[in-house]
């Protein structure tokens, strides 16, 4: 299972119409089921240095199957996966990436979301995922 180019353009599409609301400007990336950049949107304001954090957010969601904010309470010192942002190419392991799931519960793939507060980047990303879920 895989997301298609359509899906992804939608959840990137539900990702601007949350980060509009809430006056922040995102960058937005979405990875299929193999951690493959799909699409990505950096909206007019959106800080460049978010770029790499929001296409690392995705690929870690896909990569481990789970939120990043998960992982980076795992990988903390003395953490069962402490200094697991080191692999893999580097790692983001705060909120923001979160997996893609189809409406049979299937994982086709990852969306990492930066460009505010990691609170403002978690709810931009869950907002987006809910359509497919």
């Amino acid at each position: 299972m895989n997301i298609t180019l359509l899906e992804a353009e939608n959840v990137i599409s539900r990702a601007k119409i949350k980060a509009n609301q809430l006056n922040v400007y995102m960058n937005i990336a979405v990875v299929d089921a193999g951690a493959n950049l799909l699409t990505f949107a950096r909206m007019d304001g959106a800080v460049l240095g978010a770029i790499d954090i929001a296409i690392k957010k995705a690929k870690t969601a896909r990569l481990f199957n789970k939120e990043t904010g998960v992982l980076g309470e795992l990988s903390q010192p003395n953490g069962p996966l402490f200094n697991i942002e080191h692999s893999n190419g580097g790692l983001i392991t705060f909120p923001g990436g979160i997996p893609i799931k189809n409406a049979d519960g299937d994982i086709i793939g990852a969306i990492g979301v930066s460009g505010s507060s990691i609170e403002n980047d978690f709810l931009v990303a869950e907002y987006a995922v809910t359509l497919l879920q």
